[in-house]
């Protein structure tokens, strides 16, 4: 929601925010808790913003749809390799294909909606790769609390 007030320089192109959130709730948790948080951001974010139903929604499901398909495959990548980042990455070029796809079927029926596709990959990369960073560095950050947390517990003396 923070997004919509953000101005921006071409229309279309959003940093997903959001997706940190789910990609924290991924690596965390799991993909079936990673849907439910996606999902229902989708859903929340349309119904505050007056927006359940329309264009938008859609596109915002269909992108939502096909990047937690994409991150669920993704995790099955040695994790060695491929981690928030990587994931991040893919699951922004699922999300604006999956959208390019849905406005081309029902919004724009021309074939020159893919003449954007450069634009929305370069900004894929660009922001798959910040909110990757991001999500990496805050489950950094998670992971050194929760030790910290455990570690100070059990050197508690019990009452």
């Amino acid at each position: 929601m923070a997004e919509a007030a953000i101005p921006l320089p071409l229309p279309g192109v959003k940093p997903g925010l959001a997706n940190i959130v789910t990609l924290i709730v991924l690596a965390r948790w799991g993909w079936r808790e990673a849907v439910w948080v996606a999902l229902l951001r989708v859903l929340a974010g349309s119904l505050l913003l007056g927006q359940f139903l329309a264009p938008g929604f859609f596109l915002s499901l269909s992108g939502a749809i096909a990047s937690l398909v994409v991150l669920g495959l993704a995790m099955h990548l040695p994790r060695r390799w491929f981690g928030p980042v990587s994931h991040s990455i893919l699951a922004a070029f699922a999300h604006i294909g999956a959208q390019l796809v849905v406005a081309r079927l029902w919004l724009v029926p021309h074939d020159g909606v893919f003449y954007l596709l450069p634009v929305f990959a370069l900004a894929a990369v660009v922001f798959g790769l910040v909110n990757g960073l991001v999500a990496a560095r805050l489950l950094e950050e998670l992971h050194g609390t929760a030790r910290a947390v455990s570690k100070a517990s059990a050197t508690t003396p019990e009452h």
